[in-house]
């Protein structure tokens, strides 16, 4: 699949019905979403592969992650009301991932590959430190992931102490439409990276 038809896809799936900006609830920009999963099936890690999102929010990266052939698949996510509509469109697109309502904290879950765009810290300070943990200190051998590009140096130490090896990390278009009452502009427009991220997990 193309990434514009993917894109095209992933903007199907709602956004939350009321977003809270304690828990940073931003939907995934479809382009972003997009040129994440198709890294990740270049480099194998979807296709056939045990696939967790972390903080799957309405479930953009979960479900895009079934439509390339990742199976089994599941997100975890803390809001019950963002897990019943990411269950809701599952059903419509007849994709078999499993939403579990649940707060992201390590050990992560059992799989193979890691998706996750989790909380940049934006509102509650060190938001993003649970959601490192566990995608690095579970089974996943791949972890891809967005960050705020002021976050490198963290997470740069974080994949060091969990023996992961960075094999990219670029900057990415990220912008969204304002969905808080402190967003003064129509649009807002952040320094975001894609990272990914390779490790052998533990025996």
């Amino acid at each position: 699949m193309r990434q514009a038809a993917l894109a095209r896809k992933l903007q199907e799936v709602p956004g939350f019905p009321a977003p809270r900006a304690d828990l940073e609830q931003v939907v995934t920009p479809p382009e972003a979403a997009a040129t994440l999963l198709l890294e990740a099936l270049a480099r194998g890690d979807l296709l056939g592969r045990r696939v967790a999102d972390l903080g799957s929010g309405t479930g953009r990266l979960a479900l895009g992650a079934a439509v390339l052939g990742a199976d089994p698949v599941v997100g975890w996510e803390a809001d019950p009301v963002a897990v019943e509509v990411a269950r809701a469109t599952a059903r419509r697109w007849g994709l078999p991932v499993r939403f579990e309502a649940r707060a992201v904290v390590p050990p992560g879950p059992d799989a193979d590959t890691v998706l996750m765009n989790p909380p940049f810290g934006a509102q509650k300070a060190r938001a993003d430190r649970p959601f490192w943990e566990a995608a690095l200190g579970g089974s996943a051998s791949a972890v891809y992931a967005f960050a705020l590009s002021d976050s490198r140096s963290f997470i740069e130490r974080r994949a060091v102490a969990h023996a992961a090896r960075l094999d990219e990390r670029r900057p990415i278009d990220w912008t969204f439409p304002a969905t808080f009452r402190h967003h003064r502009e129509r649009a807002v427009r952040l320094a975001v990276d894609l990272w990914v991220l390779h490790r052998t997990p533990p025996p």
